[in-house]
């Protein structure tokens, strides 16, 4: 039985975003904040080592984060993103439900192998954040785009600490900027696609989770409230994919999907 209707499928091809309603119970949502705190703190026990963090900036400028690399960078809030948490076994538990699986299979092919490009933890700490510049996500170095993004808040994402913005239906431009590796937009490029009539920003509930077209327009403010905009984003990208130089990348739907094990009596999902 499919979860989403052939209307709502429809207006996510037509605006390149789906509000897919709150996915997260109260309890699965304490679950993924406490541990994500956890992480971030250096009290969990996980494998460090193969876990990219970069602290956020002190300026809010994009330029002055912190490097990004792996390996925990001391105990605090302060975290900007923390990549791989597909080894951490209540974020994969979430990975893997049914919904994203069908998503993928309309997206890919229902016989194709999904992969996470990257499953993280994206913060705006209280009163910090790092504003993020208009972009599409796409990576020159990868043989074909990934298309699914699923992004979860953790917080309540408002105007004001800094929700993502979109263009709807930009993703339908193709790429805007196909000379930059990572899809940003020149500062003439922004000033000409997301012009203030055409931006909506993507406000969630804590526990509400949004379906994203990776070529959808997009940016983010700083945090200017008392409070985290703490966010869970994983993208979803055909297993076949290949990367100049060779990377790894784990399955999350397919043959040899990865397992953990569960450490929660209650696992999410």
């Amino acid at each position: 039985m499919k979860i989403l209707t052939d209307e709502m499928w429809r207006e996510y091809q037509d605006q390149g975003y789906l509000k897919l309603g709150k996915l997260l119970s109260a309890g699965d949502l304490q679950a993924l904040t406490a541990r994500i705190d956890q992480i971030m703190m250096g009290e969990a026990e996980l494998d460090y080592s193969r876990i990219l963090m970069q602290l956020d900036s002190d300026t809010g400028k994009y330029e002055d984060a912190g490097v990004m690399s792996r390996g925990h960078k001391g105990p605090t809030l302060n975290y900007r993103k923390i990549q791989d948490l597909e080894y951490d076994a209540l974020f994969l538990a979430f990975m893997q439900r049914p919904i994203f699986k069908e998503i993928c299979d309309r997206v890919y092919g229902p016989s194709t192998p999904i992969a996470a490009f990257r499953a993280m933890f994206m913060n705006k700490p209280a009163g910090k954040g790092t504003f993020l510049p208009w972009h599409q996500d796409r990576w020159a170095s990868l043989d074909r785009d990934p298309l699914v993004t699923i992004w979860t808040a953790l917080d309540p994402a408002t105007k004001d600490n800094g929700c993502v913005q979109i263009v709807p239906g930009s993703h339908k431009r193709g790429l805007i900027n196909a000379s930059h590796p990572s899809g940003f937009l020149q500062l003439e490029q922004a000033k000409k696609e997301a012009t203030p009539e055409k931006i909506k920003y993507l406000e969630l509930a804590a526990g509400e989770v949004a379906l994203l077209h990776n070529w959808l327009l997009h940016a983010s403010d700083v945090n200017k409230t008392a409070h985290p905009r703490r966010a869970f984003s994983v993208c979803y990208m055909d297993a076949r994919t290949t990367t100049t130089p060779p990377e790894p990348f784990n399955t999350i739907f397919g043959k040899g999907a990865l397992r953990l094990a569960t450490q929660s009596p209650q696992p999410i999902g």
